[in-house]
């Protein structure tokens, strides 16, 4: 479920290629830094696997922010108000969730890539049928109304926007510009697509159950996904995203192990990081 609409993918994708294709400008006198990718060794990665990354914590920042003010402006006229009810929903469940991606013994269970990054975790709500909600770098959301219309309860909300923040904290946007910079062919690059979203449903669900939100609900919120589609999905080898059939297996797999992992926390069975 990367949700990205069209025109706020553009405004993304533009920045992105701007920003891989021309680098980060350098101070007159100073050295340039090697690439990015090479002061991560392999195996740093979500759940320990090899990532290459494109992008420095400050041009991640500095890309969210770019293609945040482009998204505002896109959708000037279907933002909703801050106080609007669908607006303080989404910001009731997201700041849960940033409570969540803060316990450290879940971080590193995870094995997510934090350091030195900067999150400026904002939800803004949009008028607009579209089923759809998307994640810019740094933390910058933005759900239609659409979707709300499936999601109608707030363990379904969870669902999508757990999944939105884990793009962001796995850094999904600058593996994607370094994939690029590597030139794969369309169905190597569908591949390494879908295993990001699986990802970032495996990364949600662990969210969801820290956050006090049942992961169970995240199967049957894509249930109801699935209906909503109406058959309408891609071959999955054709496609940026998995199946529903595999999605929905996945989270039921997934959910008794975070809610174990919870309980686990919560009974002080998993020990914090010494200082």
């Amino acid at each position: 479920m990367r949700f990205a609409g069209r025109s706020a993918a553009c405004a993304l994708c533009a920045l992105l290629v701007l920003v891989a294709g021309c680098g980060m400008p350098v101070p007159a006198g100073q050295p340039r830094r090697q690439p990015y990718p090479d002061r991560h060794p392999p195996g740093q990665g979500p759940g320990g696997r090899r990532q290459k990354l494109a992008l420095t914590p400050a041009q991640e920042l500095q890309v969210g922010r770019e293609a945040h003010a482009k998204v505002l402006q896109e959708l000037k006229g279907k933002l909703l108000p801050d106080n609007s009810p669908e607006t303080r929903r989404c910001k009731a469940v997201v700041d849960r969730l940033v409570q969540a991606v803060a316990v450290e013994p879940l971080q590193r269970e995870i094995n997510l890539r934090l350091a030195g990054y900067k999150f400026e975790w904002t939800v803004h709500a949009a008028r607009s049928p579209e089923v759809n909600a998307f994640c810019l770098p740094a933390g910058y959301m933005v759900v239609y109304t659409g979707i709300l219309q499936v999601a109608t309860k707030d363990d379904y909300l969870a669902t999508v926007l757990s999944h939105e923040m884990a793009h962001a904290l796995a850094h999904h946007a600058s593996e994607r510009v370094a994939r690029e910079q590597e030139h794969q062919s369309p169905l190597k690059s569908l591949y390494y697509d879908r295993l990001e979203e699986a990802e970032a449903d495996k990364i949600g669900v662990f969210l969801m159950a820290f956050a006090g939100y049942d992961p169970a609900q995240a199967a049957v919120f894509w249930q109801r996904m699935q209906r909503a589609s109406k058959g309408g999905e891609p071959l999955e080898i054709l496609s940026s995203h998995p199946s529903h059939e595999h999605r929905i297996e996945a989270m039921k797999q997934w959910a008794p192990k975070a809610k174990a992992a919870k309980q686990a926390f919560d009974e002080g069975r998993i020990a914090r990081a010494g200082p």
